[in-house]
């Protein structure tokens, strides 16, 4: 430290000792060596010629031992996901804690993107996406949950109405909307109302925020039923008809087909199957 600040007070500091104590560990070696390695000036030290070399020799040497000593630290494992914001809100980020419990040794990075992303590109390790097999022949597909779309709304917005409601009664709520539109499909396939429903609606952008605007007793949300089983299950929501809405654009958990995709990868892959 006397070395790199030529001061024996900042050595001091850093070091959180006196000064004295520095002053007296360095005329200890000096006297153990039988020369000065530094010339004592009114504004500091300075090194005389053996102690130039002996600081060279030793800084190197401590340079050794710190890398050393960090190569036996465990690495933390970094492993980027990337998925909707829809999915990163309402599904992943709340288990995280979880995982962080189970895993410490990896740190999870989340994209939230509605753009697809690129697993060389953007250096993404697993997606999560809504789509209809085959995705590629460099990627591993494994499902994760089939689309099943269901109706939801806040207690206290339909209390006084009879569940399951009916097709007549879904156009006394407003009906949210989201980027993917389902409401037709939903009225023609799952209440059997061909002309669509007469009801009022509101439009957002994202399945996340017609989720909270149904939470808020907005109106009336479809959502896939994994994104809502927590409030569902905490009577933060209901669904509000039987039916459900299936397709074919189910969700993946998407990987590069590489035997070199690593342990880290392959933890988060299995942990996120299991929530599946």
């Amino acid at each position: 430290m006397s070395g790199r600040h030529l001061n024996f007070r900042a050595a001091a500091e850093e070091m959180g000792v006196t000064q004295g104590a520095v002053a007296q560990q360095v005329r200890g070696l000096e006297e153990r060596l039988g020369l000065r390695l530094f010339q004592r000036q009114p504004k500091g030290l300075a090194f005389t010629a053996a102690g130039r070399a002996y600081h060279q020799q030793v800084t190197r040497a401590f340079d050794i031992l710190l890398q050393a000593t960090d190569d036996l630290r465990p690495r933390t494992a970094v492993v980027t996901i990337s998925v909707t914001p829809t999915l990163a809100s309402k599904w992943l980020i709340p288990a995280l804690p979880e995982f962080t419990r189970q895993h410490p040794e990896i740190e999870l990075r989340i994209l939230a993107t509605e753009a697809l992303s690129s697993f060389r590109a953007d250096g993404i390790d697993l997606a999560i996406r809504q789509g209809t097999p085959p995705f590629g022949a460099s990627l591993d597909a494994r499902l994760l949950f089939s689309q099943d779309v269901i109706a939801v709304a806040s207690p206290a917005l339909v209390a006084g109405h009879e569940l399951p409601l009916d097709a007549g009664q879904f156009a006394s709520f407003t009906l949210l909307h989201d980027a993917h539109d389902l409401w037709s499909e939903y009225a023609r396939h799952v209440l059997g109302h061909v002309g669509g429903l007469a009801a009022p609606a509101m439009r957002l952008n994202q399945t996340s925020l017609t989720i909270d605007a149904a939470l808020a007793g907005q109106g009336i949300a479809l959502a896939a039923r994994f994104l809502v089983a927590d409030d569902i299950a905490a009577g933060r929501l209901v669904q509000v008809h039987d039916g459900a809405l299936n397709g074919q654009r189910d969700f993946y958990l998407l990987s590069r087909l590489s035997p070199a995709r690593g342990k880290a990868v392959e933890v988060v892959m299995s942990w996120i199957l299991s929530r599946g």
